[in-house]
């Protein structure tokens, strides 16, 4: 029986663009442990559909997680400012909080 992830691959072949399926991919790569390879779809999503502020806010905490804090902050203020582009107020204040929270961790 296929994965999660391995469904997920299988339908990329049919629509490798596809946002919702490479975010997808993203999510079961991280819970897998495969961080490197989560946060590379993610970079690519933020790079090739920068409206997709999902991928920015998800990038962000899980290099949070992984203590890479100034990543994480770049990812956020990339997210946010592509948020306020597109109008997604919501998203751009989450990020903003999530910014705020992570003070001057790592520093």
């Amino acid at each position: 029986m296929k994965t999660r992830r391995e469904k997920i691959e299988a339908l990329l072949l049919d629509d490798p663009s596809d946002e919702f399926l490479r975010y997808g991919l993203a999510m079961e790569l991280e819970k897998e442990g495969q961080h490197d390879r989560s946060l590379s779809e993610l970079h690519g999503l933020m790079t090739a559909s920068p409206a997709y502020v999902p991928a920015f806010f998800m990038a962000a905490q899980q290099l949070a997680r992984l203590n890479r804090i100034d990543e994480a902050r770049s990812a956020l203020r990339d997210g946010i400012e592509q948020a306020r582009a597109s109008g997604n107020n919501h998203a751009a204040g989450e990020m903003s909080e999530f910014l705020a929270s992570l003070g001057s961790m790592g520093e």
